[in-house]
């Protein structure tokens, strides 16, 4: 099979050939492709075909179309990890993703194509709106999913796309881009930030040398690193289904459940359900054996409640400029901002 990581290059022959190992009948005559879904580093697209024996639709994922979220996800590896999560991982762990008909990549240019199922008609989490309670539950239980299974993999672990063995992140790296970035996300929206806010966003600097040190030693395990709504779909074939696997690594489980929880509830539902939220992760987790005290994981939960706010301000400033990608940041870290300010994480 060529490479085609060019959306307009897809056509009903190479369709075709792709289909045939799940569709052994299949044949398309014709494909039609629109652009869907709010990412940013990567372009998907949904292509409904006419033909024999094939699916209605699929969808693709590609580089981005944006020079400068192209090139971050090449320099961040972004493509290269996503592909690896579903040649090598995705078999691994119980988390619903999507079915993929097709994953390729040119190591050396990091060109890729991801053909996969459509997951329509589910309806893709909103980052800006929020989610609901019991939303936020299916996450984590889902999170559970993926965590569980190679909970401590040492193997795993030694994958260079995982970490390489690490046991913490290089947080000085990280301390780094934060100061260099700073100013420049400051500058683009200081007018969107309270006092409070900036100044939160300045104390955090001071916390960063020690971020990751909590967890130096502990068990490696999987983490989507970018578990929040926009990376969701409600719905449609499966209740759940987690996509963008471009970040994924090895680290403290309890990042991911900090990171969404701090970005995509709202505050007051999440002042009220986290604890009980973060039992029933803890529940499932016990299902595949792993005992975490729920005064540990809070410990860890706790630490990790600056993970919006980081994450926020570093990708803002590393891929392409949009309205609606905006809303999202100042969404995300106005959150996790009101969640490091409730439990008192920046004194």
């Amino acid at each position: 099979m060529d490479l085609r990581s060019d959306p307009n290059a897809i056509d009903a022959d190479w369709l075709t050939q792709v289909l045939q190992r799940d569709y052994p009948s299949c044949k398309v005559t014709d494909v039609a492709a629109e652009s869907i879904g709010t990412g940013q580093v990567g372009e998907n697209v949904r292509f409904s075909l006419s033909g024999v024996g094939a699916p209605a639709s699929v969808v693709g994922k590609f580089p981005s179309l944006d020079p400068v979220s192209k090139q971050t996800g090449i320099v961040q590896r972004n493509y290269v990890r996503e592909v690896f999560f579903y040649q090598t991982v995705q078999s691994m762990v119980n988390i619903q993703t999507p079915k993929i008909f097709h994953a390729d990549i040119e190591p050396e240019t990091h060109e890729f194509v991801l053909l996969m199922e459509d997951l329509a008609p589910g309806v893709q989490g909103d980052q800006l709106a929020g989610c609901s309670v019991d939303e936020a539950a299916l996450a984590l239980e889902a999170l559970a999913h993926l965590q569980g299974p190679k909970w401590g993999d040492a193997d795993l672990a030694q994958a260079e796309l995982l970490g390489g063995g690490a046991t913490s992140e290089d947080t000085g790296m990280l301390t780094e881009l934060y100061k260099n970035l700073m100013p420049g996300y400051l500058a683009r929206y200081a007018s969107r930030l309270t006092d409070e806010e900036i100044a939160a966003t300045e104390q955090l600097l001071n916390k960063l040398p020690s971020y990751q040190a909590i967890y130096a030693g502990e068990p490696p395990v999987l983490i989507h690193v970018d578990y929040r709504l926009d990376n969701m779909m409600f719905g449609g074939p499966y209740p759940l289904t987690v996509v963008d696997w471009q970040s994924l690594t090895m680290g403290c489980p309890l990042n991911d459940a900090s990171y969404f929880m701090g970005t995509s509830l709202v505050s007051h539902d999440r002042v009220s359900e986290e604890q009980a939220l973060l039992r029933h992760y803890l529940e499932v987790l016990r299902s595949y054996g792993i005992s975490l005290s729920f005064d540990k994981a809070f410990a860890y939960y706790r630490n990790y409640a600056p993970a919006g706010m980081i994450m926020a301000l570093i990708a803002s400033m590393i891929v392409g400029e949009t309205d609606r990608g905006n809303d999202m940041f100042m969404a995300m870290a106005k959150r996790s901002i009101a969640m490091c300010q409730a439990l008192e994480v920046l004194d």
